[in-house]
């Protein structure tokens, strides 16, 4: 009987789906799944999961918030219920991400990881089956720093460079999550490139010099490609600590029959590191950040999408539950 693409690529990486889908997680059964504001946003527009939605909003209404505060406590409640929906449909963890508006404020984005947490042990959840997702600013990698010495673990996304992998190493996060995709959109509006083979494409080549460099100095921190364009971009990174791939490229590495052989392997990586182990400070961080253009906009691009996801999120719940903005003076 032949494999599947999808067959050999989990003997070689932890595949994990990037989607709040249910039935999706429940026909592909990851190990692993990992969730944003546009997916989440994303499956609320489903009409099977008004369910979870209406009841989010009672929870929220039964705390007595109102107005903004309301809204917010509902997003943050349903936020969570499709986290614990997706955990009794896989054996591993789930990522839950933080309001991205507190993307540079590490007080806030620690408190808001504690309820996060909170709101998961009220229904029964352990925390080492959760992954705090956050975005990879200087402030965000703090939080994250002082969130695993209390033993929560972290997923820093939004992750396009060596710098911020490198400040995520020191923090001694559990995850990170390099971004193939937006990487490959950007060089090739940049340069005007509308396709690149898959050894040069910029996205891939970026998540192997991770690789190599933590894998050289045996940092324990796992390393998930994410953000797909193309099977062949996954394909290009088998053997990578885990890969989180959309339900649409699942299905298609299911009917893919080609061979697969690991493009990444630590015995590999020790010979192909050029950069030394550094430890960098807020300003060497942010001078880092300003001189990549593409990190730079990158970063601070996806958290204004992320941000943006949450208000149609916010105007959606809005609209079904009758609930008036606030003004605010």
């Amino acid at each position: 009987m032949t494999l599947t693409a999808l067959n050999q690529l989990k003997n070689l990486t932890t595949i994990v789906a990037d989607s709040s889908d249910l039935s999706a997680i429940e026909k592909f059964r990851p190990l692993d799944a990992t969730t944003n504001p546009s997916l989440i946003t994303a499956a609320a527009n489903q009409s099977e999961n008004l369910e979870l939605i209406e009841s989010a909003f009672a929870q929220a209404k039964n705390e007595n918030y109102e107005g903004d505060f309301l809204i917010e406590r509902t997003i943050d409640i349903l936020t969570v219920k499709f986290g614990v929906e997706i955990l009794k449909l896989i054996e591993g963890r789930v990522s839950t991400e933080v309001d991205a508006a507190l993307s540079y404020d590490t007080k806030a984005t620690i408190a808001k990881a504690k309820d996060l947490l909170a709101l998961y042990k009220k229904y029964g959840v352990n925390q080492d089956r959760i992954l705090i997702k956050i975005a990879s600013t200087w402030e965000g990698i703090q939080a994250a720093r002082a969130l695993e010495a209390e033993g929560i673990h972290c997923n820093l996304t939004l992750l396009f460079g060596l710098h911020q992998a490198q400040a995520c190493a020191d923090a001694k996060v559990t995850l990170i999550s390099p971004f193939v995709g937006r990487i490959l959109d950007w060089y090739k509006k940049a340069e005007n490139v509308d396709t690149y083979p898959i050894d040069k494409d910029p996205g891939v080549l970026s998540v192997k010099q991770i690789y190599h460099f933590y894998k050289q100095h045996n940092i324990k921190t796992e390393i998930m490609g994410a953000s797909f364009r193309s099977i062949d971009q996954v394909l290009g990174l088998a053997g990578c600590d885990l890969l989180t791939v959309a339900p649409n490229l699942l299905a298609e590495l299911e009917k893919d029959t080609r061979v697969v052989e690991a493009q990444l392997t630590a015995n590999h990586a020790h010979a192909h590191c050029e950069h030394d182990l550094v430890v960098l400070n807020k300003e060497s961080f942010k001078h880092a950040l300003e001189n990549d253009l593409m990190s730079s906009q990158l970063l601070q691009g996806g958290i204004d999408g992320f941000i943006k996801a949450r208000e149609q999120l916010s105007t959606l719940l809005r609209q079904s539950f009758g609930v008036d903005a606030e003004i605010l003076a």
